[in-house]
């Protein structure tokens, strides 16, 4: 009889609870990953009940959706990180999905889209291969309207800033989650002026009073290869002027472009390291006028110049050999372990866990049939397109 009395008094309480927890859920909007959220025990335990809620309401609405996601490369290895968080992301959300990888053709990225739509597929993810092609993303989109299904494209520029607004506000099913490209040359070249003004002489290896530099571009065309190429030694050259030091000189005169492109456009640490191994067999130590600073527009440029350098004897992190400083953008976990271990100086996170999570909420949206922008208000929204997500950058040194 207490054992009868006791259960039915834990069922009574139980069903209090899923009640307050259900009229409490009527707010729950994501938080953006740069803000930090404080709750006692009683409230953070409200939110987790909250979400069990809207999670099993979600699943239970979203059981028909069909989500096809293109990526430019599999092999990028940051888009790869996207992909490892998004599909976790896409599980925990019980839709169906499948991936493509496009391998850096436009065309075949729309043979798959075509593919995708023509076999049911109710929502697009798009990371597109020819970026900032107002072209190239207007077919994909006119793709989706004249399907009537919703589409999100990330991390790649659809448009240049003079045609901004005019793919992303030709359809009201649309949607971009990515970066303020500027951001990230801003801040690598902020972090590259910092420390060049505090190691000066220890990084002008042969004493002439100036720091020479290679530059690893990823891709020609690429919005955010360009800003990184052009900010990353203008805000550097700025914050060594402000410190009456010189600014920067590009290795080589004889390169106007004062840059070094992947010809084929996938930002590769081969191509990086093709480059840096040709580069030190003329511009060495012995020769006196070695590379004393290496940029790159990633990570993955820069670990193939760290690899070349190890080949000369550079950047070993064995506490013993010179270190050139590399700098790069991403802190992929392959620059992380650089850096901890001493062979790369620093880089600029690109959050792809939190641009992951945005692309699920949105697709939360589409998929429930609400608007795909709907209950974004605490993101960092376009202050110039309504429907454009930045998700913010970070300077990573390991400390």
């Amino acid at each position: 009889m207490k054992k009868r009395f006791l259960a039915t008094m834990l069922c009574l309480t139980m069903a209090v609870t899923l009640f307050t927890g259900c009229s409490s859920s009527k707010n729950n909007t994501p938080k953006n990953n740069s803000t930090k959220e404080t709750s006692t025990d009683s409230s953070k335990a409200d939110n987790e009940a909250e979400n069990v809620v809207d999670t099993a309401g979600d699943k239970a609405d979203l059981s028909d959706a069909n989500v096809a996601v293109f990526y430019y490369t599999y092999s990028d290895t940051y888009i790869a990180s996207v992909r490892t968080a998004l599909d976790k992301q896409l599980d925990s959300l019980g839709v169906t999905y499948q991936d493509y990888d496009s391998n850096s053709n436009q065309t075949t990225q729309n043979e798959q889209i075509d593919t995708a739509i023509s076999t049911g597929a109710t929502l697009l993810i798009v990371n597109i291969v020819t970026s900032g092609s107002v072209d190239a993303s207007q077919a994909i989109v006119d793709k989706a309207s004249a399907a009537g299904i919703p589409i999100i494209f990330f991390n790649r520029a659809v448009e240049g800033d003079a045609e901004e607004g005019t793919v992303l506000g030709s359809y009201d099913k649309c949607a971009f989650v990515g970066t303020d490209a500027p951001e990230a040359g801003h801040m690598q070249g902020t972090m590259i002026g910092e420390y060049v003004v505090k190691n000066f002489d220890s990084i002008d290896l042969n004493g002439d009073g100036k720091i020479s530099y290679a530059m690893f571009m990823g891709q020609l065309g690429n919005v955010e290869a360009i800003y990184r190429t052009q900010y990353g030694v203008e805000d550097a050259n700025a914050v060594l002027k402000a410190n009456n030091l010189p600014e920067l000189e590009y290795f080589d005169s004889s390169n106007s472009d004062r840059y070094q492109v992947d010809q084929d456009g996938t930002w590769s640490a081969t191509a990086a390291n093709n480059y840096m191994t040709t580069n030190l067999s003329q511009f060495n130590e012995e020769n006196g006028n070695m590379i004393e600073l290496v940029i790159c527009n990633n990570d993955g440029m820069a670990e193939g110049a760290i690899s070349a350098l190890n080949v000369k004897g550079y950047n070993l992190g064995d506490g013993t050999s010179k270190t050139i400083p590399v700098f790069g953008v991403d802190a992929t976990d392959a620059a992380k372990q650089l850096i901890a271990d001493g062979k790369m100086t620093g880089t600029i996170k690109q959050d792809a866990e939190g641009m992951a999570d945005c692309i699920a909420f949105l697709t939360q949206n589409a998929a429930g049939g609400k608007n795909v922008m709907d209950g974004t208000d605490s993101y960092n929204i376009s202050a110039n397109v309504s429907n454009k997500i930045y998700i913010p950058y970070a300077t990573y040194t390991g400390e």
